[in-house]
């Protein structure tokens, strides 16, 4: 099916459009479900949740029955909304290519390969695939982008990011996010600059690093500061996460303005029309 069938699926011209959503009775599927409870051009319309859960197959929402196979929970919708794992998400993105359903997701984590294969199934269906929904952390990434253009190599750049004792990857997929907002500023590849740790005789500071530390504990949904840091003064830029309400209503908006869009991994940038 094309991704043009699989949204004439979920209700035709005019009417809401099916969202699947991933975990739906997780944390953040919660949170998404009421998201989309404010957003008319949406309704909830599919729920996905690993095999094993106890209430699979039983109806959680009007004409919403959980379900433990991404190609049912699919059916009768036009996007799927997804916070998970990478192995979980690679598979849910092939049903969906399959189907002709648009995808939005915020899951982090992936290797090389898994980003590559994201790109190669974008090329199928039009997808939103970002570390981080939060229009503000988006805002954030913006300037740190301009700052570090505008400061130059005088200042120095360090990132230091926090989250949950739960969190699996580190560093957080933001802070890779923000570090590559300071390195397209500075017009290099992060990842040829990037120190992630520090310890024993490190010697001096190199020349252009741009350094990553991570913190782990309690229920913190988030937080980062970028620190320029020049010779008697710093310029530090924070965003502090209290809910995690705002990354789903960035992926619901994210997911209303894919609505019709042709295949391609598109930004979210583009979505909050930033330049």
């Amino acid at each position: 099916m094309s991704a043009a069938g699989g949204r004439a699926a979920a209700g035709g011209s005019g009417a809401a459009t099916g969202v699947m959503v991933v975990g739906a009775q997780g944390r953040m599927g919660h949170e998404v479900r009421a998201a989309l409870a404010a957003e008319p051009r949406l309704r909830f319309a599919g729920a996905l949740e690993r095999p094993g859960h106890p209430e699979i197959g039983q109806t959680i929402a009007d004409g919403v029955v959980l379900q433990d196979d991404p190609k049912r929970a699919l059916a009768g919708c036009g996007v799927a909304i997804d916070f998970s794992v990478p192995a979980a998400t690679l598979a849910n993105l092939r049903a969906a290519a399959d189907a002709g359903v648009a995808y939005v997701t915020g899951t982090t984590g992936f290797d090389a390969a898994g980003l590559a294969e994201i790109e190669r199934i974008a090329e199928r269906i039009p997808v939103i695939h970002t570390a981080n929904f939060s229009v503000a952390v988006n805002v954030l990434a913006h300037l740190a982008r301009e700052a570090a253009r505008l400061l130059g190599p005088a200042y120095d750049a360090e990132l230091f990011e926090l989250h949950h004792g739960q969190k699996r990857d580190a560093p957080s997929g933001t802070a890779l996010l923000l570090g590559r907002a300071v390195a397209a500023g500075r017009g290099v590849a992060l990842e040829d600059h990037m120190i992630l740790e520090r310890a024993g005789e490190t010697g001096a500071r190199p020349a252009g690093a741009i350094g990553i530390q991570t913190l782990r504990g309690g229920d913190n949904p988030g937080e980062h500061t970028i620190y320029f840091l020049g010779r008697g003064e710093r310029l530090e830029l924070t965003h502090r996460a209290a809910t995690r309400g705002h990354f789903a209503a960035g992926a619901v908006r994210a997911a209303a303005w894919l609505q019709g869009r042709a295949p391609g991994l598109h930004p979210f940038e583009r979505v909050l029309e930033l330049p």
